[in-house]
């Protein structure tokens, strides 16, 4: 073998065993790169799923930790009358017949009340859990206050049934809430049945905290209302004049729209000889339903009245307005004294947005002799809202407690006070 072939035997060998080294070395960094892949996709696995359980314990942190989801009702006797009420019937045929006694009493089946809910509202450290259970009953003082107890989430999803001295009223509430160190945003619907009070509210407001007790807020609030407060249907109809202002309605008229008729008789007194006139009204029916015009005013035309304005109410759409408030919270505890005081006022800034504007509470004095009295402008209004809870542990046996709350939303008021004198023995 010369030189020649040796030397391109060895470069043949040495190029044979460069290329194994290189496939070695391809597979090593292949197999290298697959486990460096692997751990990642396997660490990337780990921290997601422990990002997606923190985001899970967070949300029930937030949303679900200390809340109460309860079903409750209660039972007890109706309003019963002192005194049983009788009324007589005679025969029309013969007047001085035996009468026939009719009881007249009412009486009311059992009131009930039946709630369902679901709840998670921080308590002020002067609110003491009255029971070892929530019933719905309850009123904390975080559905008042402008200012929460603790940061972050609160709400309550409640809504019963009722029934009180044989009415059935459906009542609810709906509130949520963020409260954080600079914002308030809530969002809150009311239904009062028994009251006829129904409502719909949304607030964001700026919070300002002044050291550690004061809180002081403003922003806008947002409410809806149902019922056309300060809007008179009937007052307005009979309030109807003609060009040379003579009353459109006679107060009587109203009765002939309800089918209402009356027929002119007379009355002979037949000691004096005396002849009394007056009408003789029936129903639809052809029934007597009273012996005179002053007899079907004062028991028959104010029910209808009522089934007027109930009418005429139901033809309005719901109003819906803005308007600017501020709120202050006052908060301070100790063991043997505390004081919580609160505000919020609803600025006579009020601009309607759903509803006609004509019948919304801005034209609540527009009505009168003639009609409306076409004052555009309106009248503003202010509502407000105040609390005050005062506690004082005078000494170890004597106390002393006051808890106070007014609310003036339109025509509505709400008021829930109470003050007591504990004495220890």
């Amino acid at each position: 073998m010369n030189r020649k072939e040796t030397t391109e035997k060895f470069t043949l060998k040495a190029l044979m065993y460069l290329a194994i080294f290189f496939i070695i070395m391809l597979f090593s960094f292949s197999a290298s790169a697959q486990v460096i892949d692997a751990d990642k996709k396997a660490e990337d696995k780990i921290v997601k799923k422990y990002k997606s359980s923190q985001f899970f314990k967070n949300l029930y942190k937030d949303l679900f930790k200390y809340a109460t989801v309860y079903v409750a009702g209660d039972m007890k006797n109706s309003y019963e009358t002192p005194y049983p009420d009788y009324f007589i019937r005679t025969n029309p045929d013969d007047l001085y017949a035996v009468p026939q006694v009719i009881d007249e009493t009412v009486y009311h089946p059992f009131d009930y009340r039946i709630a369902v809910g679901v709840r998670k509202l921080a308590r002020f450290d002067y609110e003491i859990k009255a029971k070892q259970y929530y019933d719905g009953s309850e009123n904390n003082k975080a559905l008042s206050a402008p200012t929460a107890a603790v940061k972050g989430f609160e709400y309550l999803l409640h809504i019963e049934k009722e029934r009180e001295r044989s009415e059935e009223f459906i009542n609810s509430r709906f509130f949520i809430r963020h409260t954080g160190k600079h914002h308030i945003v809530k969002v809150e619907q009311r239904a009062e049945g028994n009251i006829d009070f129904k409502y719909l509210s949304g607030e964001l407001r700026f919070r300002v905290p002044i050291g550690n007790k004061l809180s002081l807020s403003i922003g806008g609030i947002y409410r809806t209302h149902q019922k056309a407060y300060g809007y008179n249907p009937i007052e307005l109809w009979l309030n109807e004049l003609s060009d040379d202002g003579v009353p459109l309605n006679p107060w009587y008229s109203l009765g002939f729209d309800y089918g209402y008729t009356d027929h002119f008789t007379s009355y002979t007194d037949f000691q004096t000889g005396e002849v009394f006139y007056d009408w003789i009204w029936r129903d639809a029916d052809g029934n007597i339903v009273a012996y005179g015009d002053r007899d079907f005013r004062d028991r028959v035309f104010g029910e209808l009245m009522n089934r007027y304005n109930q009418e005429k109410w139901n033809e309005l759409d719901a109003f819906a307005e803005i308007a600017p408030i501020i709120g202050f919270d006052f908060y301070h505890y100790k063991k043997n004294f505390w004081l919580h005081a609160y505000g919020n006022w609803i600025l006579p800034y009020h601009h309607y947005l759903k509803g006609n504007e004509d019948f919304s509470y801005l034209h609540r004095n527009s009505w009168g002799l003639g009609g409306h009295n076409n004052n555009l402008e309106g009248e503003q209004w202010s509502d407000y809202q105040a609390g005050l809870i005062f506690g004082w542990k005078i000494t170890k046996t004597l106390g002393i407690f006051l808890e106070g709350e007014y609310t003036k939303f339109w025509d509505s008021e709400i008021y829930q006070n109470s003050v007591g004198l504990n004495i220890r023995l």
